[in-house]
């Protein structure tokens, strides 16, 4: 579809409908020349001028070919099995239904008549192309493909359950039947299908009649569809132990492990942990994507544009201490890689000492700890330091010894980085005191505390408005008058899952270690002290950020108090 002759009239229908001005248009139009070869709509795109939805909807008007929207429409699972799911996703083409004997196909490119031809001689039907976005067709296809696999492999563990109800399942593992195609596909399945729908963690949990698989998506636990009956709870567990080098006859106590796959062309990292339970031993695998996916920026991380200002000031300092607090799972280790990532230069000699390296950075020395053998983060960092490092990195920051080292690297010449578990900027400084470390030694050593916690956004596509008329609720927001925020739709809508929020970003508070602000803290004083003179310089605090979200109608008054509430 290349070629200015159809791209001008895209821009007119996106323009008579509203989606954009004029200006946008020209400014679009503007960068396409200077850009080699791109479609409009691809440089829109970029710039943020429209949606993808928007798109589609002007291409089908162009085109006089109907939009459809896969996310709120009743699939037929019949029209989904024409199509194979390798060529699926090669021609980015989803069948939903199938009407009157012709098939009914999503796609994104409805001028490609070769795809429909192929498609033809494929389905040996007759081909109806609609118009949909590719995240749309892409988010089907791993949705619906990946549900239909797992249904055949349960049929399949069915018909080996039938066959197999008389051999004790302790001696089928024992003489490694472990390894049948069934089971090493549904964990696979289920690791892909995590994966593919942005899980971080998956659960797998036996009870008395069945095993529950869950997968923690935007920081929610969310339970899967899949049956599994408990007499094959074992054979997943073991073949998961099997992966991640775990010992299989040892039941009785806490196991942990790693392993590795490549998924959609990503290489994934997992760490596996198992404990008993009462009807046999639960299963966590963490999912954690390696080095191809490359760490992400600061800006990336949803830091507002002030907030940025006073870290660059923070990232700047040649030497001292800058600390990364909140809960777990707040996104600190993103942080501090991302951080990382733009403080690497090749005049620079970062080290980092973790519990475990969760992500591998291209120019950095990275190290592990390792209990056994002595490799503590104390004894690390004392190792490193004769190391000749510019940039240290510590994981976590767990006790006094370590304290005391990282502020001594940063008081001899060297920028520290490191992690601790505090709920606010404030907070953090008092608890290094409590550690051991002298109050002057904190006082000259530490430069900037960041203090964050991850914040679930509003589907865009079902989110409500309303006027919030709540006293209690207007006083989180330091408001006195009702005004129009956004809430969830309850029940949600298919494209956030029914959950009605769609993605996180991070929230941050960030002091900057001012004269004043070291003068306060050498004198001894307390954390609401320390908290009052930082807002006075211009700290935002976490409640204000997400205040200015909520009323922005990107998250809701649920989420404000779930990251800032204390009592």
């Amino acid at each position: 579809m290349a070629g200015p002759i159809k791209n001008v009239p895209i821009g007119q229908i996106l323009v008579e409908n509203g989606f954009i001005s004029e200006k946008q248009l020209n400014d679009a139009l503007v960068k396409q020349r200077s850009s080699e070869g791109k479609m409009l709509g691809d440089v829109m795109l970029e710039m943020g001028l429209v949606s993808e939805t928007q798109l589609a909807q002007a291409l089908s008007i162009r085109l006089k070919v109907p939009f459809i929207d896969l996310s709120s429409r009743k699939i037929n699972t019949d029209a989904v099995a024409k199509i194979p799911e390798n060529v699926a996703r090669e021609k980015v083409v989803f069948a939903f239904d199938i009407n009157h004997g012709r098939l009914m196909v999503a796609t994104n490119d409805p001028v490609n008549f070769y795809i429909f031809e192929d498609l033809k001689v494929t389905t040996g039907m007759e081909i109806v192309p609609q118009i949909s976005t590719k995240t749309l067709i892409e988010a089907s296809i791993n949705k619906y493909y990946s549900s239909q696999a797992i249904d055949s492999t349960m049929t399949e563990l069915e018909n080996e359950k039938q066959d197999d109800s008389d051999l004790d399942l302790e001696k089928a593992e024992s003489e490694g039947r472990i390894d049948n195609a069934p089971i090493v596909k549904l964990v696979n399945m289920m690791v892909e299908t995590a994966f593919r729908n942005e899980c971080t963690d998956i659960h797998i949990e036996p009870f008395k009649d069945r095993t529950r698989i869950r997968f923690r998506i935007d920081g929610e636990l969310v339970e899967q569809e899949m049956k599994i009956p408990p007499e094959f709870h074992n054979s997943i567990i073991t073949r998961i132990k099997i992966l991640s080098g775990m010992n299989i006859a040892e039941k009785r106590i806490p196991l942990d492990g790693r392993y590795g796959t490549r998924i959609d062309g990503v290489n994934l990292d997992m760490r596996v942990s198992t404990i008993p339970c009462v009807y046999g031993e639960k299963c966590v695998i963490r999912l954690l994507s390696t080095a191809d996916d490359k760490a992400r920026k600061i800006t990336d991380l949803g830091m507002t544009e002030y907030n940025y200002q006073m870290f660059e000031q923070i990232i700047r300092c040649p030497n001292g201490v800058m600390l990364v607090t909140g809960p777990t799972g707040s996104g600190k280790s993103t942080t501090l890689y991302a951080t990382l990532g733009e403080l690497s230069q090749p005049n620079v000699n970062i080290v980092t000492v973790e519990d475990p390296v969760e992500k591998k950075i291209d120019g950095v020395n990275q190290c592990q700890i390792n209990a056994k053998a002595g490799m503590t983060f104390a004894a690390a960092l004392r190792s490193i330091l004769r190391q000749d490092p510019d940039i240290i990195m510590v994981g976590e920051i767990r006790d006094g010894e370590t304290a005391d080292i990282a502020i001594r690297a940063a008081i001899t010449g060297h920028f520290v980085l490191s992690t601790l578990h505090t709920n606010d900027a404030a907070g953090t400084i008092v608890r290094l005191v409590d550690m051991g470390v002298a109050p002057y030694m904190v006082a000259s050593s530490v430069v900037g505390i960041v203090a964050q916690r991850l914040v679930k956004l509003l589907c865009k596509e079902c989110k409500e408005t309303f006027v919030c008329e709540n006293t209690e609720d207007l006083k989180l927001m330091s408001r006195t008058e009702p005004v129009q925020i956004c809430r969830p739709h309850p029940g949600g809508c298919r494209a956030c899952h029914n959950t009605g929020y769609a993605g996180r970003t991070a929230i941050h508070e960030i002091i900057v270690s001012s004269p004043d602000i070291k003068e306060l803290i050498s004198s001894g004083a307390s954390a609401e002290e320390i908290g009052a003179q930082a807002t006075k310089n211009g700290t935002l605090l976490l409640r204000d950020n997400v205040t200015k979200m909520v009323l922005a109608g990107r998250t809701s008054i649920d989420e404000l108090v779930k990251a800032t509430y204390t009592v």
